[in-house]
């Protein structure tokens, strides 16, 4: 692997799709200061300081494996959350793509594929993280959130976290591609706290509620029988 360090960007995500060409296959580009940093559908990233890490994984898929990027983003919560661990905190995963810590956000995971002439050319996984954070700049957020800093009362050195992650996140990446989702299910279990509870995803502008009954094999949340595999839950 590779890491690419830019004092300055737009988004880490928006870098690594532009580049991408010029970019190899486990590259990490990673920055302190996002001008314009968003995570899915197009909600705007709030930019706590320049204590925080803003990173992407440019990823290139082979023919044979391209199944297995669709659960990245699920990956990437496992491994993000597997890393919280490590600073003695007890991470949530909220399907699909944020870390929770005592119920308040800390993390939010951005996957963004790359296609030309009808080719897929890469995923970009772009992850936001706040790690030193001023109480009161979480408290203007509009959605509850938290720093790993106001969590253990202490500051956080970013580049030490930042290779506990990319290490967590590659030391099986490679049996993840072969095996997909299935190989990492009965861990991602754990650190959900959903299943058997009543919830109401929106999906497609519509919204269902029902109980949480399972993880399916490949991903996706039953509801009522019917298998989700994006939306908002709540």
């Amino acid at each position: 692997m590779k890491y690419l360090h830019l004092e300055k960007t737009t988004s880490t995500n928006d870098y690594s799709k532009i580049n991408l060409d010029n970019l190899d296959n486990k590259t990490v580009v990673y920055t302190s200061v996002q001008t314009n940093g968003r995570g899915r559908f197009s909600r705007k990233w709030v930019d706590l300081g320049n204590g925080n890490l803003f990173i992407s994984i440019v990823l290139k898929p082979t023919d044979n494996l391209k199944q297995s990027y669709s659960n990245l983003t699920q990956y990437t919560c496992l491994k993000l959350a597997k890393t919280f661990e490590k600073y003695d905190v007890k991470p949530h995963i909220k399907w699909p793509n944020d870390i929770l810590i005592n119920n308040k956000k800390i993390s939010g995971i951005l996957a963004e594929t790359v296609i030309k002439n009808n080719e897929l050319k890469g995923i970009i996984i772009g992850v936001g993280i706040n790690l030193n954070a001023k109480e009161k700049d979480c408290l203007s957020i509009d959605k509850q959130a938290t720093a790993l800093n106001i969590e253990l009362r202490k500051d956080i050195d970013k580049q030490i976290f930042l290779e506990n992650f990319v290490n967590t996140f590659f030391e099986n990446y490679e049996e993840f591609l072969k095996q997909g989702f299935y190989l990492i299910k009965k861990d991602y279990e754990k650190y959900i706290n959903f299943i058997g509870k009543e919830i109401t995803i929106t999906n497609l502008n519509a919204k269902i509620t029902g109980v949480a009954e399972k993880i399916t094999d490949n991903g996706a949340i039953i509801i009522n029988g019917q298998e989700f595999y994006t939306g908002d839950i709540n």
